[in-house]
């Protein structure tokens, strides 16, 4: 029964914002009262004004736009060398929908490609192989005493584990992006120093371009995650609960992401040079 209450709760503070996705499906232009929203009514294939994206991501790549006439958004590797593409899926297993890659600038996703991306990121058959490691360590380490031992532990473990990736990825993907008109996506730089791009990677937590290609703070991952972890406290034991494990959590989910925008940036170039492979 509380794992019903919990997804009601969830559902109910995110259906606004489902609906709000449905409505911009049907909208060909993208609700904004800035004059650089004109990027988001062309016409298929028609140039967009070097204005509008020369200051997409600072240090990176010159951008190539894609032109074709039969597509109304813009593939996220279009213009890309093949192998500096960010593939779907990384080694077939991690899911990598959010990746742009390297000098591919394309719109910014619309309400209902958030809402697809997030979904993809929640519901993906990884995402299940990932909660179940992680709950068989919390068990296996007690980490919620309350919370049992066995087969009834590790099922109390799971069902909050993938509630907790569920609830994130919908405020962080989705929710807050469509609200403060950022981009979620991640731009790989694809080029320059190491640890230019480490730190270019791991910053993006921090700083994310909004729907004209400007990097602003990226108030949807910060306040994403706070939510996220707030919400938490609603199905996790009260006596396990304090203001020191939600800020632990809150910084473990943070750096979790800002690992996995670094892995991404650097996978192209391990596939190639290391595995010998396509990325």
């Amino acid at each position: 029964m509380q794992f019903i209450r919990c997804f009601i709760v969830c559902a109910a503070a995110l259906a606004p914002f489902a609906a709000y996705a449905q409505e911009g499906s049907t909208s060909s232009q993208r609700v904004d009262s800035q004059p650089e929203a004109s990027i988001l009514a062309r016409l298929p294939g028609e140039p967009v004004p070097d204005s509008l994206i020369t200051d997409a991501l600072p240090d990176a790549p010159e951008p190539q736009q894609q032109t074709d006439p039969n597509s109304k958004q813009a593939p996220a590797n279009a213009g890309a060398p093949r192998s500096k593409q960010q593939p779907k899926r990384i080694l077939g297993i991690m899911p990598n929908y959010r990746a742009v890659s390297a000098g591919a600038i394309p719109p910014p996703p619309t309400p209902k490609e958030a809402f697809k991306i997030a979904t993809n990121n929640s519901f993906d058959y990884s995402s299940f192989v990932f909660v179940g490691l992680t709950s068989m360590i919390a068990e296996g380490e007690d980490a919620h005493p309350s919370l049992g031992k066995g087969v009834p532990g590790f099922w109390a473990y799971s069902w909050r584990g993938f509630v907790d990736k569920v609830d994130g990825n919908y405020w962080v993907i989705f929710a807050l992006p469509t609200v403060f008109h950022e981009d979620e996506r991640y731009y790989a730089k694809g080029d320059g120093k190491i640890w230019k791009r480490a730190m270019y990677a791991s910053s993006r937590v921090l700083i994310t371009p909004d729907y004209h290609g400007h990097n602003t703070f990226n108030a949807s991952e910060l306040l994403g995650r706070g939510i996220a972890q707030g919400i938490s406290t609603t199905y996790y034991p009260s006596s396990d609960v304090s203001a020191g494990e939600i800020v632990e959590k809150f910084g473990y989910a943070i750096m979790r992401d800002a690992l996995t925008n670094t892995f991404r940036e650097f996978w192209p170039d391990i596939a190639t040079h290391v595995l010998h492979r396509k990325p």
